[in-house]
């Protein structure tokens, strides 16, 4: 092969598969194929530290208040490559924590500040996040510093409360343990637009009715952390904007008096930038070329920092003291008339009219300059809003109120995704329980297990009604914001033990049994529940040949009403369970990309899920009984039944009416058994078949017991972060 041939084309000596050339991939050529890949996004290979790394013994290692002192220092050590506006970082950083916290939505708990991602796109690379690759730059001296000892997720969102303190504002406090993610998150959904900033019309039903915005999206366009600055749309509107802005916060799980707080609170110190040519900018940083060496939006072409710099295209700083925690906010907007204006580069923007030139702000480099102060249209909503406006006029007129309001809401925004306080650490933890973080009390743990299993053995209640309780309760976890699972025993309380995917006629006669054994023996009700669906699988592994017991650790508490925000739990409200073989009704997702979607939730993998589908079946806990994908004559042992048959080729696969199939038999025609989508998606995936043929295998009957009991004891204790 000479040199002509190595450049000619598909002659290349190097292998395009092994390297994202953005060439056609399988789900390119098979776009309805199932795609896995959301189970394994964070696979154990991308992880560059040892199986062993704990991340919380190397936090107690950590000398904090040394790190505090570094970050504070860097607040004011102002760099020639990227100028600190006024010679302070404040404010840079603190969008930098807030746009990492802010990504977060109530509906599915994915998005926040809590993995790191903001590290890697898409986020790196969100129009809404322009130029924060220069605050995570600035941070490097310090992660190099400390390395393993602080994660990027935990710096970052520390590097805003630092922020805040050295600007003089008081914190509520601050939790280290977020651990790093190495990979993207690639398939969490951010919104079907291929374009960013993409007209708000597209995620909602009626653009003029906010909360028909799709779910789980909170920000009202593509590449948005809430709202459009300028508008809905880019049409400056406040009262239009107002109704954006309230359904998106909602969506964060932020009310309007913490709505108020934190659009006030975070616009009190730093500036928009606007004062330049964007057409200037180089690409993102996903899209640069090498030699930016991972940084973007760099302007090449004439001075684009300091005062040059172009973020959103709107211009100025909201307060006088832009780098001072005080009540100018509320002074400058309320006590000023405001018309529209455009910036420098174009944008939409809101100035004063006849304002003091004492209330100015001077410009970031020279301090002789004084300029306009600016709101954004979400800024004039918290004026003309009449709800709003109550608010800003109560913190105007309040201003330790404000404080207050501002440390409690910048605390949740910022801790929102980590879950229980179980998960905090360190020496800044609030004590006061809060109510959005779940609190369960701690349970007993000196109580006769094994009598408490004796008992609920006697209760005769089925092995499908003791497992489906138990699953039920625990469901509900979700890995993406640490929040659901069994601790507690909410699925005792509203909403939970009304929900339809609940049973709530089996739900609570399960109860009615279990809850003597819990009073008499001294135990929780939410480690009974649990023992109970042990006590289920024991005996279905006994009535298939396999003596087995179930691992339990005792401690879970009983949570109260008091201690439950049953309004916050309403997003944890299965509308699909594929594991119970249910679906609250038809959705344009199907049924088998719903599976996925809950499985990833659990933390669970590709082969944890088959194996617990296939038990799951055989064990009769389908919802309301039915009979569809129970592929066995022996309902309640725990055997490879479902694997067996779904792979026989004796059988034959036939649709029917409603959206059900028939296993028939190949020979006679006749009807075996039924089945749904999510049943035969364990045959017809290529990837499920191969697991579902290990288990359909004669050797492969304690394996199955085996591993079903380790999945499930995994999805029993996904909540127990006491344990860790």
């Amino acid at each position: 092969m000479d040199g002509n041939d190595i450049e000619t084309k598909g002659k290349c000596p190097v292998m395009h598969g092994a390297i994202t050339t953005g060439e056609t991939d399988v789900m390119d050529w098979w776009p309805n194929a199932l795609n896995l890949d959301i189970l394994h996004q964070h696979d154990r290979k991308t992880d560059p530290l040892a199986p062993e790394f704990d991340y919380r013994e190397e936090l107690k290692a950590l000398d904090v208040e040394a790190l505090k002192a570094d970050l504070t220092a860097l607040m004011t050590d102002s760099q020639d490559w990227w100028p600190a506006d006024w010679g302070h970082y404040g404010g840079l950083m603190i969008r930098m924590a807030w746009h990492a916290a802010g990504s977060y939505r109530l509906a599915d708990g994915r998005g926040g500040g809590g993995t790191g991602n903001q590290r890697f796109a898409p986020l790196n690379s969100w129009p809404d996040n322009t130029n924060l690759d220069k605050s995570r730059r600035l941070l490097w001296p310090i992660k190099k510093k400390y390395g393993n000892k602080i994660s990027w997720a935990d710096l970052f969102i520390l590097a805003g409360n630092v922020a805040y303190e050295s600007m003089g504002f008081k914190t509520f406090g601050f939790s280290f343990g977020r651990e790093d993610i190495w990979h993207p998150e690639k398939d969490t959904y951010w919104g079907a637009e291929k374009e960013w900033l993409a007209p708000s019309d597209n995620r909602y039903d009626d653009v003029e009715n906010p909360a028909t915005m799709e779910n789980p999206l909170a920000a009202v366009q593509m590449g948005l952390i809430y709202v459009n600055p300028e508008g809905v749309n880019g049409n400056p509107d406040p009262l239009k904007t107002a109704g954006q802005v309230r359904e998106t916060f909602a969506r964060m799980a932020m009310d309007d008096y913490e709505t108020v707080a934190l659009t006030a609170g975070g616009h009190t110190v730093g500036k928009t930038h606007g004062n330049g040519d964007a057409e200037e900018l180089g690409p993102e940083p996903e899209a640069a070329d090498v030699f930016e060496q991972g940084l973007g939006w760099n302007n090449h072409k004439s001075r684009g920092v300091g005062r040059n710099t172009v973020t959103s295209g709107i211009e100025g700083a909201w307060t006088t003291h832009p780098t001072k925690w005080d009540n100018g906010y509320f002074h400058l907007l309320l006590n000023y008339d405001w018309e529209l204006r455009k910036s420098p580069a174009g944008a939409n923007q809101w100035e004063p009219v006849d304002i003091k030139e004492e209330d100015k702000p001077v410009d970031v480099e020279d301090p002789s300059i004084r300029l306009n102060p600016i709101m954004t249209d979400a800024d004039m909503a918290m004026k003309m809003d009449p709800e709003y406006r109550k608010i800003s006029e109560r913190f105007y007129n309040n201003p330790e109120e404000f404080d207050e309001a501002f440390a409690r809401a910048w605390f949740k925004l910022t801790h929102r995704d980590m879950g229980p306080k179980a998960r905090y650490f360190g020496p800044e933890v609030p004590q006061e329980d809060l109510i959005w973080q779940d609190p369960v009390p701690a349970g007993p743990t000196n109580y006769d297990i094994g009598g408490v299993k004796r008992q609920i053995a006697e209760t005769g209640l089925p092995v499908g009604e003791l497992v489906a309780t138990a699953w039920d309760s625990a469901r509900t976890f979700r890995g993406s914001d640490m929040r659901g699972g069994a601790n507690g025993a909410r699925i005792r309380l509203a909403p939970q033990i009304d929900w339809e995917g609940n049973e709530p006629a089996r739900l609570r006669k399960v109860l009615k049994a279990l809850e003597p054994i819990a009073a008499q023996s001294g135990a929780s009700l939410a480690d009974v529940i649990v023992l109970a669906g042990n006590v289920g699988v024991e005996q279905a592994a006994r009535a298939a040949g396999f003596d087995v017991i179930v691992p339990f650790n005792p401690g879970r508490g009983d949570a109260t009403e008091e201690m439950t925000d049953a309004e916050s739990f309403d997003v944890l409200e299965p509308l699909a369970d594929g594991y119970r073989n249910w679906l609250k009704k038809d959705y344009a997702v199907s049924p088998e990309e719903l599976l996925l979607d809950r499985t990833q939730l659990m933390g669970l993998t590709a082969p944890e899920m088959t194996v617990l589908m296939g038990g799951m079946r055989v064990m009769g806990t389908n919802h309301g009984g039915t009979g569809h994908g129970v592929f066995t004559d022996s309902p309640g042992a725990l055997s490879t039944d479902f694997f067996v048959n779904l792979t026989d080729m004796a059988n034959t696969w036939v649709p029917v009416e409603g959206g059900t199939y028939e296993i028939r038999d190949r020979k006679s025609d006749k009807a075996k058994w039924t089945a749904t989508r999510v049943d035969l998606v364990f045959g017809s995936n290529s990837v499920l078949r191969a697991y579902s043929e290990l288990y359909a295998q004669d050797d492969s009957r304690e394996k199955f017991v085996r591993d079903f009991v380790s999945a499930w004891t995994k999805v029993m204790e996904a909540d127990r972060f006491d344990l860790a």
